[in-house]
C-alpha cells in the first residue's frame, strides 16, 4: 500500500512540475511574443502545449494557437498547419482558427482543404473580403499553373547562400550593380535573430564583370550594415541617395522597422540617417521605393489610416525636405497586407500583397495608372507567382527582366533570388548628350515632346545618356540642353515594328564660353570659294542657329604659319566672310553673324579630347609656329592642317529677347541692320 501511495505521489508531483512549467512556457512565450521575437515565443508555446494535459482542452487549444501565430509569422508553413489543426481539434473559441488554416493550406499548395475550411470560417463571417478573395484563390491558382504566362524564370544559384537571400535591387549606369539582403555567415554579428532564428540581415553587393557574368555577392563595406537588421534597399534616380530598412533589438519593448537614408561619397555610401516621415513612433516603417522621377518616396507601414495590415504609402521629396504622406487606397491596399512596393521605369508600379486574390502566400501584382490617376492592378499568376511568397521585383532598366525573391520549394520558408523575363516588343530611344569635340555632360537635361500629348524632362546618366521607352506611329522632339551650352533639337518618327528597336540620337552641344570647331568647312586652293563638300557641316551650323533663336556669333578663320602675314589675313576674312554669305542665303538674320579673319594670330589651344587621337599633342598646348617646327614633319603638318579651321564663338544669348517692333536693339546693331538686307 505504502508503494502505491509513493507512486502516486511521484505521479501527482510529476504532473504539478509539468503544469507549472508550461504556465512558466506560457509566460517566457508572451514576452517574446510582445517584442517581436517569434522564432523564441514559438518554441517556449510548443514546450507548454506539450506539458499540458489532453484533459485541459481550453488550455490546449489556446497554446497551440499561439505556436501556430508565431509560425505563421516566420513562414515555418508545415508547423503552423499542424498547430491550426490542434488548436481547432481543441476547440479554440475564435473562428479565426480556421481562416488562418486555410491561408496556411492554401500558402501549402493544399488548395482543396483551404478551399474547405474558408467555407466553414464564411459561415462565421460571410462578409469577411479577405476570406473571399483566398476562396477564389484557391479555385483560380490550378486554373493559372495549367495556363502559365510568357514569363521564364530561373534559379540564380551564384547570387543565393544557404540562408535567406532576398530584395534585389538593380542600379548603376549600365544596371551593372545588384544589391541584396542576406542573412548568410558573412553578416555582422554571430547572433541569431529571435525573429527568424538565423541571423540579422546584412546588405550585400553583387557586380558583373567584364563578360556580363553576376559575380559572388559581397558585404557592403559601410556603416550601413550593422548587429541589427538591414534590407530591401533602394536609390534615388541619380545613384546618389540609398533608402533602407533597419530594425534595430530591444530586449524590452517591440521593434519597429524604420527607414534609413545613407548619401554616396565618392566611392563608398556615408554614416546613415534616419528618415523621420512622420512623429509617430508606434508604427513600422519598412520597405523604401523611388518613384521614376525621383518625386516621391513610396513605403510600407501599418500607421493609422491605413486600410488595414500593412499598406503601401507615399511622400513627397521635395528640395527643403518630405512633405505629406499619402494612402495609396483602393484598389492597390486591402484589409490584408500589401508590401515590397518597386518600379519598372514606364511608371509602372509592383508590389505583394495577401489581400487580393492569389494563388497563396504574398502574390506579386502590376498596377497601371492611366491619365486620371486611376490604377488598375493585375496578378502576375504563375510562374511569376506561386503557393508561396513571392515579391520584391528589380527590373533590368526598360526591359522587363530582372530578378525578383521567393521562398517556394523551401520547407523552411527561407527566400531566395531567381531571375525573370517576358518577351515583348520593347521600342525605344537611346540618346547621348556631351559637348562638341570634347566628354559626355553628365548634367545634360533632354526635353522630350510627342504628339500623343508625351512631356517629359530627362535627366541623363554619368556617361551623359538616357534611355526612354518610346511608342509606335508618334513623332517626337528632344531638346539636349545644358547650363554653358548652345541647345540641340532631335526630331525621330517611330514606326511599328515586331521585334524590339532602339533608336540613337546624338546630342553635340557647342559651348557657350569656347570657341568651338565647324568640322568639314573646305575651300578651293588659295581661295576663299566653298567646296561641295562643305555643305553638310554648314547646314548643320544653319541648324544650330535656328534650334538655338537668341545667340549671335563671331565667325573666324584661321590659317597656318606658312604665306606672309598679311595675305593670310586678307584670306581668312574672306574666307569667314564665305561662311556668313552661306548662312544669309540659308535664312540666318545678318546682324547675329560677325566673320573675322585671324590669319595666324591665332593659333589652336589644344583640348584634352584631341590628345586622344594625337597623342604627341597635350592638353593646353598651343600650335604657335616655334612649336610646330620643332616636331618630326609628319607631326608638323597635322598641327598646320589642326590651325587652318573655322571656328564660332558665342557673342550674346540675348539677341531679340528685349526687342519691340518700333525700337532698335541698339545703335550699333540698329546702324548695321540699315545696311543690311531687311530680314523677315
Amino acid at each position: 500500500m505504502k508503494k502505491w501511495i509513493s507512486l502516486f505521489g511521484v505521479v501527482f508531483v510529476t504532473l504539478w512540475l509539468a503544469g507549472c512549467s508550461a504556465e512558466s512556457n506560457v509566460k517566457k512565450g508572451d514576452k517574446f511574443y510582445a517584442i517581436g521575437e517569434y522564432f523564441e515565443a514559438a518554441a517556449e508555446y510548443r514546450k507548454a502545449y506539450m506539458r499540458t494535459k489532453p484533459k485541459e482542452r481550453a488550455k490546449r487549444g489556446e497554446r497551440a494557437y499561439k505556436a501556430a501565430d508565431c509560425y505563421r509569422r516566420i513562414n515555418y508553413t508545415s508547423r503552423a498547419i499542424g498547430s491550426y489543426q490542434n488548436a481547432a481539434r481543441y476547440n479554440y473559441p475564435d473562428s479565426i482558427v480556421y481562416f488562418y488554416l486555410a491561408e496556411m493550406q492554401r500558402k501549402n499548395g493544399d488548395y482543396k482543404k483551404a478551399l474547405q475550411n474558408y467555407e466553414i470560417y464564411l459561415q462565421y463571417k460571410p462578409d469577411d473580403v479577405l476570406a473571399r478573395h483566398g476562396l477564389q484563390g484557391c479555385t483560380m491558382a490550378p486554373i493559372w499553373k495549367q495556363k502559365p504566362t510568357l514569363y521564364s524564370i530561373k534559379k540564380e544559384p551564384l547570387l543565393n547562400a544557404r540562408r535567406s537571400d532576398y530584395c534585389p535591387m538593380l542600379t548603376g549606369d549600365d544596371m551593372d550593380m545588384l544589391y541584396l539582403t542576406s542573412t548568410r555567415p558573412q553578416a555582422t554579428g554571430n547572433e541569431l535573430s529571435g525573429i527568424t532564428g538565423i541571423k540579422s540581415g546584412d546588405i550585400f553587393i553583387s557586380r558583373k564583370d567584364d563578360k556580363g557574368k553576376w559575380q559572388s555577392p559581397e558585404q557592403v563595406e559601410s556603416e550601413i550594415n550593422s548587429e541589427y537588421d538591414e534590407g530591401a534597399c533602394a536609390f534615388s534616380p541619380d545613384g546618389k541617395t540609398m533608402y533602407f530598412t533597419r530594425c534595430t533589438h530591444d530586449p524590452e519593448y517591440p521593434r519597429y522597422a524604420q527607414i534609413y537614408t545613407s548619401e554616396r561619397t565618392d566611392a563608398s555610401w556615408g554614416a546613415p540617417k534616419l528618415l523621420e516621415i512622420t512623429k509617430d513612433t508606434l508604427s513600422s516603417f519598412a520597405h523604401p521605393t523611388v518613384s521614376p522621377d525621383g518625386r516621391w518616396l513610396y513605403f510600407v507601414s501599418d500607421m493609422p489610416g491605413g486600410l488595414g495590415g500593412l499598406d503601401i504609402w507615399r511622400i513627397e521629396i521635395g528640395e527643403h525636405g518630405l512633405g505629406g504622406v499619402d494612402n495609396l487606397g483602393a484598389p492597390i491596399n486591402t484589409p490584408g497586407n500589401e508590401m515590397f512596393p518597386s518600379f519598372r521605369p514606364n511608371g509602372d508600379l509592383y508590389f505583394s500583397s495577401d489581400g487580393h486574390v492569389g494563388m497563396g502566400g504574398l502574390d506579386l501584382f502590376k498596377a497601371e495608372q492611366d491619365s486620371t490617376g486611376t490604377w488598375t492592378v493585375e496578378n502576375l499568376k504563375y510562374p511569376m507567382n506561386s503557393q508561396g511568397d513571392d515579391f520584391a521585383m528589380t527590373f533590368d532598366g526598360l526591359h522587363n527582366r530582372g530578378f525578383f525573391s521567393t521562398n517556394r520549394g523551401d520547407a523552411r520558408g527561407w527566400d531566395h533570388i531567381m531571375s525573370f523575363e517576358c518577351p515583348e516588343v520593347l521600342l525605344t530611344v537611346k540618346g547621348w548628350v556631351y559637348e562638341k569635340d570634347g566628354y559626355e555632360l553628365p548634367e545634360g537635361l533632354v526635353y522630350m515632346v510627342g504628339n500623343d500629348g508625351t512631356n517629359l524632362k530627362l535627366s541623363v546618366k554619368g556617361d551623359g545618356s538616357f534611355t526612354q521607352e518610346i511608342q509606335p506611329n508618334v513623332d517626337y522632339v528632344f531638346l539636349g540642353t545644358c547650363k554653358g551650352f548652345l541647345n540641340h533639337k532631335e526630331q525621330l518618327r517611330v514606326d511599328t515594328s515586331s521585334v524590339s528597336k532602339e533608336y540613337v540620337l546624338q546630342f553635340e552641344l557647342a559651348s557657350i564660353t569656347a570657341p568651338v570647331l565647324v568640322d568639314n568647312v573646305f575651300y578651293a586652293f588659295d581661295s576663299a570659294e566653298l567646296t561641295d563638300s562643305s555643305t553638310l557641316a554648314l547646314d548643320s551650323l544653319v541648324t544650330l542657329m535656328e534650334d538655338n533663336p537668341n545667340i549671335t556669333i563671331e565667325l573666324s578663320s584661321h590659317c597656318d604659319y606658312r604665306g606672309r602675314d598679311e595675305y593670310n589675313i586678307r584670306l581668312s576674312q574672306r574666307r569667314a566672310e564665305s561662311v556668313v554669305k552661306y548662312l544669309i542665303a540659308h535664312g540666318v538674320a545678318t546682324d547675329r553673324l560677325t566673320p573675322i579673319g585671324y590669319g595666324e594670330t591665332r593659333p589652336k589651344v589644344i583640348r584634352k579630347r584631341l590628345t586622344e587621337r594625337y597623342p604627341f599633342l597635350h592638353e593646353n598646348d598651343t600650335l604657335t609656329e616655334a612649336f610646330i617646327k620643332k616636331l618630326p614633319e609628319e607631326q608638323q603638318e597635322i598641327c598646320n592642317a589642326l590651325n587652318r579651321r573655322t571656328e564660332f564663338r558665342v557673342l550674346r544669348t540675348t539677341y531679340g529677347l528685349f526687342d519691340t517692333p518700333d525700337t532698335p536693339k541698339n545703335n550699333t546693331e540698329a546702324k548695321e541692320q540699315d545696311s543690311a538686307t531687311p530680314q523677315e
